[in-house]
């Protein structure tokens, strides 16, 4: 997904699920420690152990921030050259890791997930600067999830400010690793004002 989304030394770059991230180390190393390099997450105790991984993979141009508020987002606006959404999903890409997740899964988790990712999708995409790019991606393997979402959020106000650029969609029982999706989208220079 770090390569998929571009990125450069001395970029600003934002990770707004970044978790423990692994994600966020690799975008890390592709800046060769240049740039601004923001790893956002809705837990704190994730985003400590980040800190710990960076600091001994001697990361230094990471800065942390807990999505505590809508305001934390905000002061992102268009400000971003490159955003990486890896969204919370159903996981279906991943059940060889955790096989029993099928058995758990319930239709109205995956109903909830997609409202969530949908919400993430239009205020996290808000961050990209005009020109700037943003990856969307899941370790799921459902339409609903993925390519829909994309297509449902270029119909929305924020959305048609956002050209598709490519998708990727790999799938474990081609591949053998684990499924996912990713899409990139990049920001028209010309944009009206977000709020």
């Amino acid at each position: 997904m770090a390569a998929f989304l571009d990125v450069a030394p001395g970029m600003r770059v934002v990770d707004t699920c970044a978790g423990a991230g692994g994600k966020t180390l690799h975008m890390a190393s592709l800046m060769e420690n240049k740039g601004q390099l923001i790893a956002m997450d809705l837990y704190e105790s994730k985003l400590k152990q980040l800190k710990l991984r960076a600091k001994r993979n001697g990361a230094f141009n990471i800065e942390y921030r807990i999505i505590d508020s809508t305001k934390v987002i905000k002061k992102l606006h268009e400000k971003a050259d490159r955003v990486l959404i890896d969204a919370p999903c159903s996981g279906l890409g991943v059940l060889k890791r955790n096989p029993d997740a099928k058995w758990k899964l319930q239709p109205e988790f995956i109903d909830n997930i997609k409202k969530v990712q949908a919400e993430v999708l239009e205020n996290y995409s808000k961050i990209v600067k005009p020109g700037g790019k943003l990856v969307y991606a899941t370790c799921s393997i459902l339409p609903s999830e993925n390519e829909n979402q994309i297509k449902n959020f270029l119909k929305t106000e924020i959305g048609k400010e956002f050209t598709f650029v490519k998708d990727v969609k790999i799938l474990a029982s081609e591949s053998g690793f684990d499924g996912f999706y990713m899409a990139k989208l990049e920001r028209k220079l010309t944009t009206t004002p977000t709020n």
